[in-house]
């Protein structure tokens, strides 16, 4: 099962560089040691969201480019990305996102706030329901004549023969597997609920708050968040945290506290100051670093995936077949 393209990791960077170069043209190959179901990205909460990733002008530009492929897969039922409303809010005054702009928010009269909030903006945003979403990408990809393999790499050297060029969409492994320790995990935690009938997101966005806490809604069921502990690998649920969370989000909304617990989900986002995007060769191998987008691997996915494609056709003067 050769290929003129092999990238590493089956998160949502590297099935949605996969797509990009495959459907430029190229053989792809994603090479991954767990399915998409069970990567972090697969745990996430997964709102449209530039949030812990830099640097700030490429995280706009990369953002901007996802927000728009997002909003049209959102017309598409078998995506799991749908457009929802709702508030960001903050309990001390801050000012509106930069990003504000790019999803139309405007500020919230002071009666649309929650109790104990002092400022917030509300807008419409992609969200995503990211099994379903990664199920998507892969069968995009198949379309497009790309493939999967299970395979596992203890170093990066290991797949420099596998083809001419080779994408690293290792996340958080990456700092093992490119032996990179400006790579951070910053573990998330999560529970979804039962939905009793909530329809507008909520996220609190008071600068320096010790807790995350959001309220994203799906037909049936409520993603709350959440957790951001640096420095901790551990995968396993926490009781305690995931009872807190329910306490915070029920706070703002009290029908969630008597929800039945559908699953508990933990993952661990890849921060990197700043996002790698590089690419360097290795013998006669093209090597291309995608990783360190922090808790916005969807938000940046389709950016990064494109300026992939262009990195690696300006290397390897590819391109697409014509009709």
């Amino acid at each position: 099962m050769s290929a003129s393209v092999v990238v590493i990791g089956a998160g949502v960077s590297g099935l949605s560089t996969a797509v990009c170069l495959a459907e430029a043209g190229m053989d792809v190959r994603v090479d991954t040691d767990r399915p998409s179901g069970v990567t972090t990205s697969a745990a996430a909460g997964a709102m449209w969201d530039p949030y812990l990733a830099e640097p700030s002008d490429l995280v706009e530009r990369w953002g901007r480019e996802t927000l728009s492929v997002l909003t049209e897969l959102s017309g598409r039922a078998d995506t799991g990305v749908r457009l929802v409303e709702g508030t960001q809010e903050s309990r001390v005054p801050c000012d509106m996102p930069t990003w504000g702009s790019l999803v139309g928010a405007r500020l919230c009269p002071p009666d649309d706030l929650r109790p104990g909030y002092v400022t917030g903006w509300r807008y419409r945003a992609p969200l995503v329901d990211m099994r379903r979403y990664l199920q998507y990408l892969e069968r995009r990809l198949v379309r497009a004549g790309g493939s999967i393999r299970r395979h596992r790499y203890g170093t990066l050297d290991e797949a420099l023969h596998e083809a001419p060029v080779v994408v690293n969409c290792s996340g958080a492994e990456a700092r093992f597997l490119a032996d990179d320790p400006s790579v951070k995990a910053v573990r998330g935690q999560l529970v979804v609920v039962e939905n009793p009938g909530i329809r507008s997101f909520f996220c609190d966005d008071t600068p320096g708050a010790e807790e995350l806490t959001y309220i994203y809604p799906h037909p049936d069921v409520l993603v709350l968040g959440g957790t951001s502990d640096p420095d901790n690998w551990e995968l396993v649920p926490d009781e305690t945290a995931a009872r807190e969370i329910i306490r915070r989000c029920a706070a703002i909304e009290p029908s969630i506290a008597g929800a039945r617990v559908v699953e508990q989900r933990v993952g661990l986002r890849p921060v990197r100051k700043p996002v790698r995007l590089t690419e360097e060769r290795r013998g006669n191998t093209l090597l291309v670093h995608n990783y360190g987008h922090g808790g916005a691997g969807v938000t940046l996915s389709w950016g990064c995936a494109r300026e992939i494609v262009e990195r690696v056709r300006g290397a390897t003067g590819h391109r697409a077949p014509t009709a």
